[in-house]
């Protein structure tokens, strides 16, 4: 049996949103990262996976449970973990020199062993040559090396990694990956085990020796999917791409309505995240799906290669066309309802008399705004009450997005307008103000 180097026993974590509600973001969560091990942690956005890996990190304490590092209680940061950001979170004054001793500074690291260990890691990850750059001169590839090479400076023992190339375009992602697979398999580094969060699916099954799909509201490990292929692995493989199907219907399934969910299972309630989808490209992918090869029935994975979106993109997209009754989800294929067919073939008006009757019928914060407004004998409501009302249930940038896709999307069903100078709704000057 592999040794355990961290161990999350039933960890809960809640945040204080704006109007001092509490929120449970984490609970229960049990996870155990083994030495030898590269392990991916899937899930949708706002599901709690950065704060779980900060509070493995040390950067924040756990609300209840037990956080073990190496069998101990760590209660702050340690110095067998280090981690990577998706932001780089570089110092912009600094060199690439610079910001790679940084944590060696800190430790009290003698000036000419800190130098010497950091070119060492420059080196290592491919950067040798741009020591006295700053950071603006660099590339978004180059500038996350540079992160890593922060954290592999300090030889940890474990190696948290979120989110690292997903702010990279596809094929500098692809070569930072591969290359940190490099350092791993052929032992040039000292880590011993990996955590790597992504939204990225196929990046998921291409590093990790286990793939984990966490659940939302609260934040837990929901599925585990085990990949016992050798690395490195060819993404086109039958054995590959059959992993990859099996996670989408695992990250689908708990995501979306699907057709086997009741009518009350299936309903949002009035203070739920909303899908961040654009009309253009809802309709979009209602074309697509409704036109050949797919007529009506598509393999998620085949559709974000055919529409180049990203996997939290189609996820997003997917879920808004479930939530309208526009679609469903089955095992990580996604098929057109009769209504999504009929959708996709009528014009825009009829589209628009389509989406407004869906949105009330299943958006149960658009409803309650367009009650709102015809109540008011003005017909004019501020977003602030509306935002405090999310704030009960959502943190807020959580709150602000759902109410930026209501406004979008009511604003589409020509069911209130918005004037986003003063942050004012109202309802549609050449409609009367009576109740619907």
């Amino acid at each position: 049996m592999s040794t355990p180097i961290i161990e999350l026993k039933s960890v809960g974590k809640s945040f204080h949103s704006a109007d001092g509600s509490s929120r449970s973001v984490l609970e229960s969560v049990e996870f155990t990262l083994k030495e030898g091990e590269i392990v991916a942690l899937l899930g949708q956005s706002g599901s709690g996976k950065s704060t779980m890996l900060r509070i493995m990190a040390g950067l924040i304490p756990a609300d209840s449970g037990q956080v073990l590092y190496r069998g101990m209680p760590l209660y702050g940061p340690a110095d067998g973990i280090s981690m990577v950001f998706q932001s780089f979170a570089l110092f912009p004054w600094l060199t690439v020199q610079k910001n790679v001793e940084l944590g060696l500074e800190a430790k009290g690291m003698p000036l000419e062993e800190r130098m010497q260990k950091a070119s060492e890691a420059i080196e290592l990850i491919g950067l040798s040559g741009f020591e006295g750059a700053l950071p603006r001169e660099l590339s978004g590839g180059m500038r996350q090396r540079v992160g890593i090479a922060r954290a592999l400076v300090m030889e940890p023992d474990v190696l948290l990694m979120d989110e690292a190339f997903s702010a990279l375009d596809v094929l500098t992602g692809e070569r930072l990956r591969e290359d940190i697979l490099e350092l791993w398999e052929t032992g040039k580094i000292p880590t011993k085990a990996m955590l790597v969060v992504s939204h990225n699916i196929e990046e998921a099954v291409m590093m990790a020796d286990r793939v984990l799909v966490f659940a939302s509201d609260p934040g837990r490990v929901r599925d585990e999917i085990p990949v016992v292929l050798a690395r490195p692995r060819q993404v086109e493989s039958q054995e590959v791409r059959g992993l990859i199907d099996n996670v989408y219907g695992l990250m689908t399934a708990g995501a979306m309505r699907t057709g086997r969910m009741t009518e009350k299972e299936s309903k949002l309630g009035l203070g739920a995240r909303l899908p961040e989808a654009e009309i253009s490209r809802l309709e979009g992918i209602l074309e697509v799906l409704a036109e050949e090869p797919f007529l009506g029935r598509a393999d998620l994975p085949k559709l974000a290669e055919e529409t180049e979106l990203t996997d939290q993109e189609l996820f997003n997209v997917s879920s808004a066309l479930t939530i309208l009754g526009f679609a469903m989800v089955e095992k990580g294929d996604i098929l057109l309802t009769a209504l999504g067919r009929q959708y996709a073939g009528e014009n825009n008006a009829e589209r628009k008399a389509i989406f407004s009757k869906q949105l009330i019928e299943n958006v149960p914060l658009i409803a309650y705004i367009r009650h709102g407004l015809l109540q008011d004998p003005s017909g004019d409501l501020h977003e602030d009450l509306f935002l405090k009302l999310l704030r009960f249930s959502l943190d807020e940038s959580e709150a602000e997005s759902a109410l930026r896709v209501a406004i979008e999307w009511g604003r589409y069903g020509d069911l209130f307008e918005y004037n986003f100078n003063t942050g004012v709704l109202n309802i549609p000057k050449d409609e009367d103000l009576v109740s619907d």
